[in-house]
């Protein structure tokens, strides 16, 4: 019988840079984010031992191996190994959204992937225990420089704030009117940039100036729009909202930028002036920086205008994913 997970992207809001160990193991870290509409899928089929491989991987490439340490896959060789998988699995990887592009797809695969071993082992795994084990598997098994949101986001589902302080993460769902939360999810627009790159690669200049403290007062600044933002979303006048919401975010995204030379480009300024000037309220390019998607904020009323002064731009609409990382089969 095959197995299938489905795990969610996630848009970040506001706190990003602060949910990293180098800065919330010295001082306080939150972020504000939401898991969207668009999924990670992972199957897996259990396979006849008759058969001459013993893993095949279906991905960006096909694998077919006969043990599990010549997966060239890092996530999937690193958790069939540390968690004993013991079954030869024929497993296939797809995704509504590329990967690379600044939605947390990494984590949601790790997520999605810890997810669907437990169901094949049959143990019982709460949303907590999948992104704390999602981020020992990217932090401590492959060292990989990623941040501790994405996980939490994939793992749960919803919108949400996440409070970092050394060992301890809080979670607390954001409290909207069904008005506020239909005209936010209504407004989010995701533009592609028509560039993909790796997060750890573009990070280098920010990490440094965090373990420095040399951006201590900007990401000050972005925790406290987090602060902000909350009571901004739980408020009861959504047009109010949207104004005040899509302001922070242009802050935010002014701010974001000054955390590392990487983090924006001539081109992706360009797209985001375009789409400001065109009706958007305000936004932000998604993860890290240097390319991926900008997701944009942009009212019922301002929308034919946005769609026709970017027609030549890939737009999609997104919503808010409530479930989290689920078994869909098996």
């Amino acid at each position: 019988m095959m197995i299938v997970s489905r795990t969610p992207l996630r848009v970040s809001f506001f706190g990003g840079g602060t949910d990293y160990p180098d800065y919330f193991n010295r001082s306080r870290g939150a972020v504000l984010g939401m898991a969207i509409d668009k999924y990670v899928y992972i199957s897996a089929l259990r396979i006849s031992s008759i058969l001459d491989y013993r893993y095949r991987v279906s991905y960006s490439r096909i694998e077919t191996v006969s043990a599990a340490s010549e997966i060239q896959h890092p996530v999937i060789r690193s958790v069939i190994d540390h968690y004993e998988v013991q079954e030869a699995l024929d497993l296939s990887i797809m995704a509504d959204l590329p990967a690379k592009s600044g939605l947390g797809s990494s984590s949601s695969f790790t997520v999605g992937f810890l997810n669907l071993v437990a169901a094949l082992q049959k143990r019982q795994m709460t949303k907590l225990d999948l992104a704390h084990q999602a981020v020992f598997v990217e932090r401590e098994l492959l060292s990989e420089n990623v941040g501790v949101q994405d996980q939490y986001h994939a793992a749960f589902g919803g919108l949400n704030r996440f409070d970092f302080e050394r060992d301890r993460t809080r979670l607390t769902p954001i409290q909207m009117t069904g008005q506020c939360l239909a005209a936010l999810t209504g407004s989010l627009f995701l533009l592609y940039t028509g560039v993909t790159r790796f997060a750890s690669a573009t990070l280098e200049e920010q990490m440094e100036k965090t373990r420095s403290g040399a951006s201590d007062r900007d990401l000050s600044h972005l925790l406290a729009l987090t602060d902000q933002a909350v009571g901004v979303l739980e408020g009861i006048d959504p047009d109010r909202m949207l104004t005040e919401f899509g302001a922070m975010l242009h802050e935010g995204w002014e701010t974001k930028k000054r955390l590392s030379s990487k983090v924006s480009s001539p081109q992706i300024d360009a797209l985001y002036e375009a789409a400001r000037s065109s009706g958007a309220l305000g936004g932000k390019l998604c993860g890290a920086g240097s390319g991926g998607f900008l997701m944009m904020l942009v009212p019922l009323e301002r929308q034919a205008r946005f769609r026709e002064a970017l027609q030549n731009v890939v737009i999609i609409p997104i919503g808010l994913d409530t479930i989290g990382s689920t078994i869909l089969a098996g």
